[in-house]
C-alpha cells in the first residue's frame, strides 16, 4: 500500500519496519480526538433545540441527552480520512512515475469512504426518521455494495479456511463461490444491527464499538511485528486509528 520510505527498527532481535503514511495517519487521529472533544460540546445545543435529544432516565436531574450526535463523529472520521488519502500516494504524484499509479489501491479508498457515507446517513435517518426494522435489513446490504464490487474486480477469492474440526471432510479450504459475497452482504447487517441494538444505553454503544476496533488495531500490529506485513495490514490500520480517535471522544461524553 505505502509508496513512501519505511521507517525500520529493532523489536526483540526482528527488524520491522513501518511505512511513514502509518505515523501521518496516528497524528491524523489524535487531531481527530481533539476535534471531537471540541466540537461535541459546542453543538450540543443544536441538536437540543432542534428537538433530536432524549431524557437520561439513570440520573436523577433526567438531563436532556442529544441523539443522532454519532453524525458529529462520522463526520470528523470521514474528514480524517479525507485528509489522509493523499498521503499513502504522495510518491505517485510525481510525473516521472505517473504511469505506475496504485489505482486498484487507491479505488480501495475510495469504496471504503463510500460505504461509510452510506452508513452514517443510514444512522442519522434512523434517529431522525425512525426506519422500520426491515428498512434496516437491506439497507445495510446495499451500502457494502461498494466495497463488494472492488473486491470483486481486485481480487474475487471466494475460498474460506475452514476449521480444523471439518477439515478431515472437507479439507483445508473451500470456494463457496456467490455465497461468500451473499455472505458479506449479511455480515454488514449483522455488524451494524449488533451495535444499534444497544442504542440508548450509556457509554455502551460507542464503547463496543472502541473494543472491536481496538481488537483489529491488535491484531494488525501483532501480524506486523511477527513480520507478516502485507499491505491489507496497513489499509485496516489506515481505517481503523482515525475510527478510534473519533470514537473516543464521543465515548468521553457518552459514559
Amino acid at each position: 500500500m505505502s509508496t513512501l520510505h519505511c521507517f525500520e527498527f529493532s523489536v526483540l532481535g526482528r527488524t520491522v519496519s513501518l511505512p511513514v503514511p502509518l505515523f501521518v495517519n496516528v497524528a491524523i487521529s489524535i487531531g481527530a480526538f481533539y476535534a471531537g472533544r471540541s466540537l461535541i460540546p459546542k453543538m450540543k445545543p443544536m441538536f437540543i433545540n432542534a428537538n433530536l435529544y432524549g431524557i437520561d432516565m439513570n440520573k436523577k436531574s433526567k438531563p436532556k441527552i442529544p441523539e443522532a450526535f454519532g453524525v458529529v463523529t462520522g463526520c470528523i472520521f470521514l474528514v480524517s480520512l479525507f485528509l489522509f488519502i493523499p498521503v499513502p500516494f504522495l510518491r505517485n504524484f510525481s510525473a516521472t512515475i505517473q504511469g505506475d499509479f496504485p489505482h486498484d489501491k487507491f479505488v480501495e479508498f475510495i469504496a471504503a469512504m463510500l460505504s461509510i457515507c452510506c452508513m452514517i446517513l443510514l444512522g442519522f435517518a434512523d434517529d431522525v426518521l425512525n426506519l422500520r426494522w426491515r428498512d434496516k435489513l437491506y439497507l445495510p446490504t446495499i451500502a457494502s455494495l461498494p466495497l463488494l464490487m472492488v473486491y470483486y474486480t481486485n481480487f474475487n477469492s471466494t475460498t474460506v479456511i475452514l476449521p480444523k474440526l471439518v477439515r478431515p471432510l472437507l479439507g483445508h479450504s473451500l470456494d463457496i463461490g456467490a455465497l461468500y459475497y451473499v455472505f458479506m452482504g449479511m455480515l454488514a447487517v449483522f455488524c451494524t444491527n449488533a451495535i444499534n441494538i444497544l442504542a440508548g444505553i450509556n457509554g455502551l454503544e460507542v464503547c463496543q464499538s472502541l473494543i472491536i476496533a481496538g481488537s483489529i488495531v491488535l491484531f494488525n500490529v501483532a501480524e506486523i511485528l511477527s513480520g507478516l506485513h502485507s499491505d491489507a495490514h496497513e489499509f485496516s490500520l489506515y481505517i481503523m486509528l482515525p475510527y478510534i480517535g473519533a470514537t473516543l471522544a464521543l465515548w468521553r461524553y457518552n459514559r
